[in-house]
Order: C-alpha cells, then sequence, then structure tokens
C-alpha cells in the first residue's frame, strides 16, 4: 500500500452517481473506492445522491433540496436531492434525473475549498457535467472512470429509439467526455469504443471492477466448490438489477420452452422487476422463483450455492458496460453462462478465459442443450470452476486501488499523465500486470 505521505496534501473530489446503502450498478465498488482511497491518506469529499438504485425509490426518505453531510470511514460524504424516475424507461424521466442532478450539485461550486483533482462516474451524465464545469471555472484535473456509455446503454435499452435522439446523445456524451484529462473503463472492449469517442488523445487507463472488501470477507469464509458436482435439479442464479438492458425476460421465456430440469431463481429489483414477477406467477412453471435482492452476505451465499450463474445482456448493448457482478461470481468459483452479443465486453470475456457456456441470442435455444450437457458430467463443467477462479485473480482490490491511486499522485503531484509514463496505450500492458500481482493474491478457503 501507498505511503499517507504521499497522498496527505492531495484534495480529491470524486463524484459516483450511487454508493451504499445503494448495492448494484457498480456502487459498492464506487463507495470501496472512496474509502481505499481515503484510507491511503487522499483527502476525499464525495458527492453522490440520496440512495434510490435499483428500487427507482427514495430509499432514506431524506431526498430533496437539503444536502447531507457526513463522515465515514475517512471520506467526507455529501448527498444531493435529485429526481427520481417513476418510470426509468422514460426518456424524459431520464433526462430529468440527469439535469436534477446536475442542478443539486451545481449548488456546491462556490463552497469555499477547491480540489486538485476531480473523478467522476459515468453513467449519470448530470455527474460528468457538473464535473466538467467545475473544471472549467476552477482548473485541476478531471478524471473520467466509464462504468457505463449512457448513449449506447439508452439505445441499447430501447430508451432512445428516435435515430435523431440517439445521435444528439451521442454528441453530448462525447462533448462532456472530451472535457476529461484522463479516462478509466472497465474492459478492453470498452477502451476499444472510448478510442472512437476521444478528441485529444486522453490516456485510457484500464481499471476493472475489483471485489470490494467487504463481499471478499464473505468469500473468504466459503468452502472451495471447484470439483464439486451439479445438483439435481440444476440451480441457476441471477440476481442484482433487472433493468431494460439485461433483456432477462426475453430470456426466461426461452428457458421456460425448455425440457431441461433445472431451479431458476431471480433475486432483484428495478425497471423491469415487476414484469419478471409477474410472467413467473402467470406461467406457473414451478421451475422458477422470484425473490428481493440479497443482502452482501446472503448475495454471496446464493452465488456459492449455485451451480450457474446467468447473466444476460439484450441484443446490440455493444460495448457499452460490463457487469460488475462477474467479480464475485467468479471468485467463488461458480461459472457464468451468458447470453449476449459476440463482441460485447462479457461475450469477449468468457469466449477468452472460459469460465462458463456462452451463447448469443440467435443460438438462445441451445441453453437446453446445455444444461442437459451439464447434467450428464461434462467434463466442461469442472473446467468453467477452475478456470472461473483463476480469472478472479485479475479483480484484486488492493492492486486495483493502489494502481488508481498512484496515477492521482502522478497526476496531481508531477503533472504526468498515465499515457506519458506508461506508453501509448494503457489498457493491455495494465491487465497483464495486474494478472501478475494478483496471482496469489486472491483464493477462496480450503483446497484452492
Amino acid at each position: 500500500m501507498l505511503k499517507k505521505s504521499q497522498t496527505a496534501d492531495i484534495k480529491l473530489l470524486i463524484v459516483p452517481d450511487k454508493v451504499k446503502p445503494d448495492l448494484c450498478g457498480g456502487a459498492a465498488i464506487y463507495t470501496d473506492l472512496c474509502f481505499g482511497l481515503a484510507e491511503r491518506g487522499f483527502d476525499v469529499t464525495v458527492r453522490c445522491p440520496y440512495p434510490y438504485y435499483p428500487e427507482w425509490t427514495d430509499k432514506s426518505g431524506q431526498n430533496g433540496w437539503r444536502i447531507q453531510r457526513y463522515e465515514e470511514n475517512g471520506a467526507k460524504i455529501e448527498r444531493f436531492g435529485l429526481f427520481i424516475p417513476r418510470n426509468p424507461k422514460s426518456i424524459v424521466q431520464r433526462l430529468l434525473l440527469d439535469l436534477s442532478f446536475f442542478l443539486s450539485l451545481a449548488r456546491s461550486l462556490f463552497q469555499r475549498g477547491r480540489f486538485d483533482a476531480v473523478m467522476v462516474f459515468c453513467p449519470l451524465s448530470g455527474g460528468v457535467a457538473f464535473a466538467s464545469v467545475y473544471r472549467r471555472l476552477f482548473g485541476g484535473y478531471l478524471w473520467l472512470n466509464v462504468q457505463d456509455l449512457p448513449a449506447d446503454a439508452a439505445s441499447a435499452g430501447h430508451i432512445t429509439s428516435n435515430k435523431f435522439i440517439a445521435k444528439t446523445f451521442e454528441w453530448i456524451q462525447g462533448v462532456l467526455f472530451n472535457n476529461a484529462d484522463v479516462w478509466s473503463s472497465i474492459s478492453p472492449v470498452m477502451i476499444s469504443r472510448l478510442k472512437e469517442i476521444r478528441t485529444r488523445k486522453q490516456p485510457i487507463v484500464l481499471t476493472p471492477n475489483w471485489i470490494h472488501s467487504s463481499m471478499m470477507d464473505h468469500i473468504r469464509k466459503l468452502p472451495n466448490k471447484v470439483g464439486r458436482a451439479v445438483g439435481e435439479p440444476i440451480r441457476l442464479l441471477y440476481a442484482g438489477n433487472i433493468g431494460c438492458k439485461q433483456g432477462l425476460l426475453d430470456f426466461c421465456k426461452i428457458a421456460h420452452g425448455s425440457a431441461a430440469n433445472f431451479q431458476f431463481r431471480i433475486h432483484g429489483d428495478g425497471a423491469e422487476a415487476k414484469g419478471i414477477r409477474e410472467w413467473i406467477e402467470a406461467t406457473k412453471d414451478p421451475r422458477f422463483s422470484f425473490g428481493e435482492l440479497f443482502d452482501e452476505g446472503g448475495f454471496v451465499q446464493a452465488i456459492h450455492d449455485s451451480d450457474l450463474f446467468v447473466i444476460t445482456e439484450r441484443p446490440g448493448s455493444g460495448a457499452s458496460f460490463f457487469p460488475s457482478k462477474v467479480a464475485p461470481c467468479i471468485a467463488t468459483g461458480t461459472p457464468i453462462l451468458a447470453i449476449s452479443d459476440a463482441e460485447s465486453p462479457l461475450g469477449k470475456e468468457i469466449r477468452e478465459f472460459h469460465f462458463g457456456p456462452w451463447l448469443p441470442w440467435e443460438q438462445a435455444e441451445q441453453f437446453d442443450q446445455i444444461l442437459h450437457s451439464v447434467a450428464e458430467g461434462t467434463p466442461d463443467f469442472a473446467m468453467w470452476q477452475r478456470n472461473a477462479l483463476d480469472r478472479s485473480r485479475f479483480f484484486d482490490r488492493d492492486v486495483c486501488i493502489d494502481d488508481v491511486a498512484q496515477s492521482l499522485i502522478e497526476i496531481v503531484s508531477e503533472g504526468k499523465l498515465p499515457e506519458q509514463h506508461a506508453g501509448s496505450d494503457v489498457a493491455t500492458e495494465r491487465q497483464s500486470d495486474l494478472c501478475a500481482a494478483g496471482s496469489t493474491t486472491l483464493t477462496t478457503s480450503g483446497n484452492a
């Protein structure tokens, strides 16, 4: 870990679109990064919304005009109110979400005290717009972390079906993004997509969504399941956000038509959760069940109890996002059954590292064949388990946070952007370094 003497004088503003107690959509990772940088000695201020995700409701009962301020784990937290859509699929309401977050944050522009660097997380464009305005007014460095490409994700989620509106969103996205000095993202595929957007040859750093500390504590308590035989029936799990871009209902309908012997537990919330729940109730297929979001310990235990963790991405999602749930799944040795585009970050990840079966949507009916093969004892299943655990070493928390911290030190103290000391393209080189650095640090208990 870095010495605090290197970071003590660096004032850092972090603008995420969600932090704990929100659990999905990267919230736990953003929170862990804020606390991890504070732990390393940075003077961290966090400006974020009141908790609302993925339920799309005011979970605190305090969302409004008042700014809530408190300290937690060494970081100063400031919560700002915003408009919470009642219908997250409405383009008008999603625009109001972004606009309200920007206007709410803008009240803090002329507060006393300035920051050496601002790190902002996308997909919430209102936060990116605020960070861009801050940089233009007061200078300093702006680091944009792209978790979702909002224009791409909106198109994939059918929020923007009008071509003119979609192109307008792409233009706004490009303008906002190119105000930043440094970009980072969570998969090589997304970095390739970002290269098409940048206009100033900004360095783009690969920073994967790691397994945050409290979740890793739960994982370490579990026995090693590599080599564990598949259950009868085969136990499938989907847990997390259920939104438009997942296309989960389409997959459920395909699975419903299968004769395979499985138990599919779905636990989550979000814009499409009601439709999934009503479909399960209407079909009365006993192989499907629906439940609420798990707490963190329950989430990890449910993954460990499952044979396959299901992740779906609606066709056309492209490079817009990479599911953060991949890391905790594979750290338990649980293979992932993915249905996605071949060139999506998820599709490429699974096809390259072979930690589960992957299907394109046009061949999703082969789900039935995969389950029959697993039930009959295919050796691929044990291979998927081993490969899952091996790949999880890439997502090591301390390596990832130390890397971000070191880059921030060099940017603020020495005026070096990552590209200037790491070569013309950081992503591929950094991925190899992380795999090597994490190779002995991350195992589950037992005989791993």
